[in-house]
C-alpha cells in the first residue's frame, strides 16, 4: 500500500472547502486581473535572517511591491530587519512605526493591516497558527519550511493549505530547491524514467554547528528559549525537522511525491551534550520503507569537525542519478548518461546562488509567487509540502524512541509538543529522548 495525495489527506482528516473568502472576493476583483498595475503590499511575520532576506526576495520580484507591515516577538529583531530593509531596498520599504508590531501576538497585527502577501517566517512551532490566520484573512503567503513540530499542528497546516486552495490563495513553501533549474532538470529525467524504476534512494544533510546566543540579564526562562529556538524541539521540531527537510524534500520529490509506510531510525547526543543545546539531538539515521518495496536511506547531523555531505543519491534499474548540493553536481550514469551543463561550483546554497547568471533558488520562488498572483492563478505547493514535514516528524520519533514508526500514526497522533498557549514568563521543559525508554503517544 502507498500514501496517495487522497489517502494523505484523508488520514488527516480534511475534507474540500467550498466557497471563497470574502475579503478574498474583493481581492479577487481587483489585484488579480491580468493586465493589473496595483500594488501589492507585503508583511513580513519573523524579522530574523530569513525573513529578511525572503522580504528582500519579495521586494525584487515585482516591479510594484512594497513593505508596510512587520511584526516579531523580539524589538532588536525587528529593529535590525527594518534598518536593513530600509538602507537595502529604499522606497520599497513604507512600514511606519505604527506598522511595526512587537510580540507574541504581532503575527495578528501584521495579517489584520492592509497587506495583499503575508512572509510566514517565525520559529516552525508557530507557523499552524500564523498560516491558519492568514488563510482565514484571504492573504496570499510565502511559507517557510518546515511547517509544523507535531501531528496535531501538522493536521491544522494541512487543513489550511485546503482551505487556501480553496479559497484560490497563493501559497509558496519555502523548500527552496523545488525552485533550482538543475535540480528541476535532474529530477524531471528521473521522473520521467531517465534511470527506471528507483530501487533504493539515499539522502544526506551532515553540517556543523549552528548560532547560538549567550542568555542575557533579565530574559525568562520563555524567552531564552525562544532566542535560541534551534536546540529546542517543541519550538524547532528537532534539525531533522528544521534543517535537514530539504534533503528529504528532495528525495520525495524524486520519488514523484510519494511517502513511505514505516521508518526505523536511531540518533542521539554525542557531541552537543551540554545544557544550552536544550533537548534536541546532534545526529539521526533512518532507513525509510516503501509500500512497493523500495526503501530509503537517511542521515544528518551538526557536529563541528565532521565530514560534511549534503546529497540525494537514487539507484534505479536503469542507472544512477547524483544530486550534489555541495559541489553542484547533477549527473545521471548507466544506459542513459546525463550531466547538467552548469558546472558551477559552491560551498553553500547562498554562494552558489550569487555566482549563478540566473536570479537563484531563492529568488526564483518569489518570482514565481507574485507571478502567479498577477496573472490570477495563484500558485499553490500545499499538495506536496506537507509530506517532507510528516517523513521528518516520523524520523525524529523514531529516532527518538528507537522504535519503527509508521506514519499514518505520526500523523494521527495527538501527542503536542508545543503547548496551546504560550507567555513570557511559562515554565515548559521536555526532557532529551532517551531509545527504548520515550514513548510516543
Amino acid at each position: 500500500m502507498s500514501y496517495t495525495r487522497r489517502k494523505f489527506l484523508q488520514y488527516a482528516g480534511v475534507s474540500a472547502v467550498g466557497g471563497v473568502l470574502a475579503s478574498h472576493t474583493v481581492l479577487g476583483a481587483d489585484l488579480l486581473s491580468a493586465n493589473n498595475s496595483n500594488t501589492l503590499r507585503v508583511g513580513l511575520v519573523g524579522c530574523g535572517g530569513r525573513g529578511t532576506a525572503a522580504a528582500v526576495e519579495a521586494l525584487n520580484a515585482d516591479p510594484n511591491v512594497v513593505l508596510t507591515a512587520m511584526g516579531d516577538a523580539f524589538e532588536d529583531h525587528l529593529s535590525t530587519s527594518f534598518q536593513t530593509l530600509s538602507t537595502k531596498m529604499g522606497k520599497k520599504v513604507q512600514v511606519p512605526s505604527g506598522s511595526r508590531f512587537v510580540g507574541l501576538d504581532a503575527y495578528q497585527k501584521v495579517i489584520g493591516s492592509d497587506v495583499d502577501v503575508v512572509i510566514l517566517a517565525a520559529p516552525p512551532a508557530f507557523r499552524p497558527a500564523h498560516l491558519e490566520a492568514a488563510v482565514s484573512a484571504g492573504k496570499h503567503i510565502f511559507c517557510e519550511k518546515p511547517f509544523a513540530v507535531d501531528g496535531p499542528g501538522l493536521r491544522r497546516v494541512i487543513a489550511a493549505a485546503q482551505k487556501a486552495k480553496a479559497s484560490g490563495l497563493a501559497l509558496v513553501a519555502g523548500f527552496c530547491w523545488r525552485y533550482h533549474q538543475p535540480k528541476r532538470e535532474t529530477f524531471g529525467k528521473v521522473l520521467n524514467g531517465q534511470i527506471g524504476n528507483i530501487l533504493t534512494a539515499e539522502s544526506t544533510y551532515n553540517t556543523g554547528e549552528l548560532w547560538y546566543k549567550e542568555r542575557e540579564p533579565g530574559w525568562s526562562d520563555f524567552e531564552y528559549q525562544l532566542r535560541n529556538w534551534l536546540y529546542y524541539n517543541w519550538l524547532s521540531g528537532d534539525h531533522i525537522v528544521e534543517q535537514a527537510i530539504h534533503s528529504m524534500d528532495m528525495m520525495q520529490w524524486a520519488l514523484g511525491d510519494r511517502l513511505p509506510l514505516r521508518v526505523t531510525a536511531s540518533g542521539g547526543r554525542q557531541k552537543r551534550t551540554d545544557a544550552r543545546f536544550g533537548n534536541v539531538y546532534d545526529h539521526f539515521s533512518a532507513v525509510y520503507e516503501y509500500g512497493d518495496g523500495t526503501k530509503s536511506y537517511f542521515s544528518c547531523r551538526q557536529q563541528n569537525g565532521t565530514s560534511p555531505s549534503y546529497a540525494v543519491e537514487l539507484f534505479g534499474d536503469r542507472g544512477r542519478c547524483l544530486v550534489d548540493c555541495r559541489t553542484g553536481e547533477h549527473i545521471i550514469t548507466g544506459q542513459t548518461p546525463w550531466k547538467y551543463s552548469d558546472d558551477t561550483k559552491f560551498t553553500d546554497d547562498k554562494s552558489y546562488e550569487k555566482k549563478t547568471a540566473s536570479r537563484g533558488m531563492y529568488q526564483q520562488e518569489h518570482d514565481e509567487l507574485f507571478a502567479s498572483i498577477r496573472k490570477g492563478s495563484p500558485r499553490y505547493d500545499g499538495d506536496w509540502m506537507v509530506k517532507a514535514n510528516l517523513m521528518a516528524l516520523a524520523g525524529r520519533d523514531a529516532g527518538y524512541s528507537g522504535q519503527t514508526v509508521v506514519l499514518d500514526d505520526v500523523l494521527r497522533s495527538e501527542r503536542v509538543l508545543f503547548p496551546a498557549h504560550v507567555s513570557w514568563d511559562m515554565k515548559y521543559d521536555i526532557p532529551v529522548a532517551v531509545p527504548g525508554s520515550s514513548i510516543l503517544k
